[in-house]
């Protein structure tokens, strides 16, 4: 499945194109913004935005998918649904069409005839990136694309992607908000069980070209199949100073934040947004740890960085299932997040939400510390 990783690199990077060419334009990106509403619409936030950006993302990465390995056709999930309404009203189901005019043509009639607009976003669609050197000769997954699932996040932390704030990141610090937290993320699970195998992340905004001509983006993968266990980054290094670092949202509960502070200290508690970002941050070694105490992250939110992860010998745990374990237990593999099964009491998206919170880490042992601190305090 080599062949796989390489068209999801490949994809990712088309779809950050897309994200990148959306955010050029200020009149064409106001025209794009929609909110959610119903049984679409994420109860964490206030104001929840589907932009077309995420729809044909979403739609172009099932299209190309599809057309490879056809097996997968009917196991390719996504956060957005892809209706999408126009300025009369009328509803329009967005799909990538076989060529680039009829693409231009279908988007038309959700940007209410403008056909400037259309015809950008369906040449960024059906034009392939530059080759991506991703190390992947000489790979070898055993797996069959028949026993695999994909999950994909369009633009994670779309609200950052919509308010597009430029802020300027340290070497060697994470970013607490802004365009570089805005990631398109592709993972892949086998359907059997659910474990995550394979993900590409891609950050479209990781740095700006000092000549002007625009950003340029980022992207990462990784593979934990077996014995095969490999990532395009590398394990960080242990920090030599004491205390453990954890990113959080702002808005976690305070007692999560007191109880962290025993194995923290106040000053290695960090912020930032984006659920996909601050997995991001574990797999660089930018924080050692991501607590989320409540159900607000999605399936699409955390496979692909799960995997990589998982490559780099750690996880994605379920945090409420973690909790119930007694204190001297061994870490139950089973609490580890899955991805195949929705929740059959619930409805529309938070079917396939993360329900008991999650805990991202990289090392056993640092998780083990985490789980001791909060055991008691939720």
């Amino acid at each position: 499945m080599a062949d796989l990783l390489r068209l999801l690199l490949r994809v990712a990077e088309k779809a950050a194109n897309v994200a990148r060419i959306c955010r050029q334009e200020a009149p064409l990106f106001q025209l794009l913004v929609q909110e959610k509403t119903g049984e679409d619409k994420n109860k964490k936030f206030v104001q929840d935005f589907k932009t077309l950006a995420d729809v044909v993302i979403q739609e172009m990465i099932r299209h190309d998918v599809r057309a490879q390995f056809p097996e997968m056709g009917g196991f390719i999930n996504g956060e957005e649904s892809n209706k999408f309404e126009n300025g009369l009203g009328e509803s329009v189901t967005v799909t990538v069409c076989s060529t680039e005019e009829e693409t231009a043509k279908l988007l038309a009639t959700v940007l209410d005839g403008d056909q400037t607009a259309a015809s950008l976003l369906a040449r960024a669609v059906h034009q392939d990136p530059s080759t991506i050197e991703a190390g992947t000769d000489g790979l070898t997954v055993p797996l069959k694309p028949s026993e695999l699932g994909v999950w994909i996040d369009p633009i994670d932390a779309t609200s950052q992607y919509i308010e597009g704030r430029e802020e300027v990141v340290e070497e060697g610090r994470l970013s607490p908000s802004g365009l570089h937290c805005a990631l398109v993320l592709i993972g892949v699970y086998l359907r059997s069980t659910g474990e995550p195998v394979m993900g590409v992340i891609n950050q479209p905004f990781n740095n700006k070209d000092l000549a002007g001509t625009g950003w340029r983006g980022k992207h990462y993968w990784g593979v934990s199949c077996g014995s095969t266990n490999i990532c395009s980054e590398s394990r960080p290094g242990q920090r030599s100073e004491g205390g453990l670092s954890v990113v959080l949202s702002s808005n976690e509960k305070q007692s999560v934040k007191e109880a962290l502070t025993s194995v923290c200290g106040p000053d290695k508690l960090m912020y930032a947004s984006g659920a996909g970002y601050k997995i991001l941050c574990v797999i660089q070694g930018l924080a050692d740890a991501y607590v989320l105490s409540e159900g607000s992250t999605f399936k699409w939110d955390s496979c692909a960085p799960h995997a990589l992860l998982r490559a780099l010998g750690g996880g994605v745990v379920d945090l409420a299932l973690s909790l119930q374990q007694s204190e001297s237990g061994a870490q139950d593999p089973r609490t580890e997040l899955t991805y195949h099964q929705p929740r059959a009491d619930r409805s529309g998206a938070v079917r396939w939400a993360n329900h008991g919170g999650l805990v991202a880490y990289r090392d056993a042992s640092q998780l083990r510390s985490i789980m001791g601190a909060l055991r008691g305090k939720l």
